[in-house]
């Protein structure tokens, strides 16, 4: 255990760390704010995936859309009219109880009563004619008293706001407040307050005893997930406008607060009758949104006022009286809408109080996160410092799942907000930290075990280094490479056919060849001849920042030089030789390396293995040339046609491959790149037919291409035996 603390303290420090400090965001030593937009953002997530959708019939909005106001003209209508819209939904279709998401402050003066009573102060003065005139018809054109009386002795409740900003003035009446300064004392630091309000007239706020405010909690993100449920304005504490109605629809019963008393006094909650309403110290509620806009009944409100909407739809329902129409709309960020309607927020509010499932965060919940925290930190520090990369990685990816499981079960069934981004952070944290350090530690270990003991570079580069011999070195580095390998095909055939001092002269006449176009006309570093194989790469020691394109080239030169060079050959009664040619980018371990018997400057690393493996593969393929996807995407100039995607042997992650086809411009090598590519896009979508029928013409114009007989044969088994329904057009490579 010591030599394994010793070893590894470095990462266990630094893992440490990261847990101290979310262990501290948690617990609010420490702010993090990048982590609170984390939260954020998954709440929203698992919201969405666990909202139940459908509508909810018990809340109708009565909409003040562009129907009703062709009808009854621009916003603000006479408050005759809404007198009329209540006498209409309490006596036509006996709905259980309205509220207002607008506020009347500003009295009506639409019928020209404040007008006619300024004359009979003046013009009119002393004419007891015109006094006993307008006596009589003040009743019926006080559209405030006439709205005032629709509410009095019905289950109504009036809309405010409330304001802290600079300068702002109150005006209205509130109303009659759900609790008193005492009830709240002990947390009345920690709840929503406002300054400043814009309340209902007089009239109308006293005709009925039910009022609630309609400013939601607008989160930094800019997205309304709370509603307060209480707010303090002056001494005294007022619903919200969701919950005086829920209150209301439920026969007014009694409301209190839920504190917990161990230690300082922390709001959870409030209790409604026998319906407990979790909040969060602040006395703000998650508003359960059930899903996108128009979750809730609409009906206009001129239908209600001529009486179109069928019965069933109101009666006994809770309205709210809200807009749809353009340049009216109430609309709110949420996470369910970017544009979503204000009154709907209301709603979803009512639906989950008179459910009584509004989502609930819990003290203990702090706990919880704390000692979770405490746990899996250790576990996948302890996984990563003693497994193996990828079983690391797999169980990492098991931790995270069963996070995110877990927290979705706690949301469904039990309406648990518990926090998840500082769980998925700290495995990401510690994965990454673990990981990476891991990388550059291993590098820097293989760097030291190739020291340099001896020089070693290819002729054709000796002169250029020694003009500047500080800027390169032989120690081992990682750096973004090209390596090409060529190997002749059927060699072991054509040498069994050879004497010895033959084989040799041939051998040495094809391998001058490549060479040449390697070293002298690319700049290649030949690294080693195996056989009839040529291992070469470009981009160290001398850097070049065009090392894919030369190193394409150089592979398309070959081909041309072999296919001169086949005549000379077949001249001296020698056999005619092809040779197929890998390439491939990446990045590469490049340094000496060896023993202290023999030291040699060489490339290794999985981006080379990839070459080798792509050289094996032109022989199945038919073609001269393949490169990697990473070698494709660093050249320049050269048009290629895709060959396909695979999986080779001793790499688990697929590739695409390409062979070029010529330099631009020219339009054949396009025309055949485009051509093909159509046939790889009908194959991987499985149309066998049409791909097949593509592949049959171009083989008419190249009947001996290996590549389109390849094609036709998978699609033939493909046809016999599908792939499974995950089958993403990858090819496994059965050979080297």
């Amino acid at each position: 255990m010591k030599r394994w603390l010793t070893r590894n303290w470095q990462q266990l420090l630094m893992s440490c760390v990261c847990i101290v400090l979310l262990l501290a965001h948690v617990v609010g030593v420490v702010r993090l704010p990048a982590i609170e937009r984390l939260e954020d953002y998954l709440y929203d997530v698992r919201l969405r995936l666990a909202m139940p959708g459908g509508h909810d019939p018990r809340v109708v909005i009565v909409d003040i859309d562009e129907k009703s106001l062709a009808a009854l003209g621009h916003w603000p209508w006479q408050r005759s009219k809404l007198a009329a819209l209540m006498d209409s939904l309490f006596d036509r279709y006996h709905i259980r109880a309205a509220g207002f998401d607008v506020v009347f402050a500003e009295p009506d003066e639409s019928t020209g009563l404040p007008v006619l009573k300024q004359l009979a102060q003046t013009t009119f003065k002393g004419n007891a004619e015109f006094s006993a005139e307008l006596a009589k018809l003040a009743p019926k054109l006080d559209n405030d008293h006439l709205f005032g009386a629709a509410l009095t002795k019905r289950g109504v409740v009036t809309g405010f706001y409330y304001s802290n900003e600079a300068g702002a003035v109150s005006s209205g009446q509130l109303p009659p407040p759900i609790l008193g300064a005492s009830a709240l004392a002990a947390v009345a630091n920690d709840l929503t307050s406002g300054q400043h309000y814009g309340a209902n007239l007089p009239v109308l706020q006293d005709a009925t005893p039910h009022g609630g405010h309609f400013v939601p909690v607008v989160d930094a993100d800019g997205e309304t997930r709370h509603v307060p449920l209480v707010a303090r304005i002056g001494d005294a504490y007022y619903p919200a406008l969701s919950l005086a109605l829920a209150r209301l629809a439920l026969g007014d019963p009694p409301f209190r607060p839920l504190l917990a008393e161990a230690g300082q006094p922390v709001l959870e909650g409030f209790m409604l009758g026998d319906r407990q309403l979790p909040t969060d110290p602040h006395g703000w509620a998650l508003v359960p949104y059930r899903g996108s806009e128009r979750s809730f009944p609409y009906v206009s409100v001129i239908d209600v006022l001529d009486g179109k909407v069928p019965a069933d739809v109101l009666r006994d329902r809770i309205v709210l009286l809200g807009t749809t129409a353009p340049g009216l709309k109430d609309l709110r960020v949420t996470p369910v809408g970017e544009a979503y309607p204000g009154v709907e927020v209301h709603a979803n509010m009512i639906a989950g109080i008179l459910d009584g499932n509004l989502p609930q965060k819990p003290g203990y919940l702090l706990g919880a996160e704390f000692l979770l925290l405490l746990f899996i930190g250790p576990l996948v520090i302890w996984v990563l410092l003693t497994r193996a990369p990828l079983v690391a990685t797999s169980i990492c990816a098991v931790v995270i799942a069963l996070l995110a499981f877990g927290n979705v079960w706690l949301w469904q069934h039990a309406r648990l907000d518990l926090p998840f981004a500082n769980a998925l952070l700290l495995v990401a944290m510690l994965y990454v930290l673990n990981m990476a350090y891991g990388y550059f530690f291993v590098s820097r270990r293989s760097r030291q075990f190739t020291k340099l003991f001896g020089q070693y570079v290819v002729p054709a580069l000796v002169q250029k280094m020694s003009e500047d011999p500080e800027k390169y070195t032989m120690v081992g580095q990682s750096r973004q490479l090209t390596a090409l390998f060529t190997d002749v095909r059927s060699f072991t055939k054509i040498s069994e056919g050879l004497p010895a001092d033959q084989l040799a002269n041939y051998m040495n006449t094809f391998l001058t060849e490549i060479s040449s176009v390697i070293s002298h006309k690319r700049l290649g570093t030949i690294d080693k001849y195996m056989g009839d194989c040529v291992m070469a790469f470009w981009g160290a020691p001398v850097y070049d920042p065009d090392h894919a394109t030369n190193a394409v080239l150089a592979a398309m030169e070959i081909q041309v030089a072999i296919a001169a060079l086949n005549p000379k050959l077949v001249a001296a009664n020698w056999p005619p030789i092809s040779v197929g040619v890998g390439v491939n980018t990446g990045h590469m371990t490049v340094g000496d390396m060896g023993s202290q018997f023999r030291m040699a400057y060489t490339v290794m690393g999985d981006a080379v293995n990839l070459a080798s493996r792509l050289e094996g593969q032109t022989k199945y393929y038919g073609v001269g040339v393949l490169v990697g996807e990473e070698t494709h995407d660093a050249t320049r100039g050269i048009i290629y046609r895709e060959i396909d995607r695979i999986r080779v042997i001793g790499r688990h992650e697929a590739v695409a491959i390409y062979e070029p086809l010529g330099v631009t411009p020219d339009a054949a090598a396009e025309k055949s790149a485009v051509l093909f590519g159509e046939v790889l896009r009908l194959y991987r979508a499985r149309e066998w037919d049409l791909a097949e029928l593509q592949l049959l013409n171009l083989q008419r114009a190249a009947p001996d291409s290996k590549l389109f007989k390849v094609y036709l044969e998978r699609i033939a088994g493909f046809r016999k035996n599908p792939p499974p329904d995950d089958w993403d057009g990858v090819h496994v490579a059965e050979s080297k």
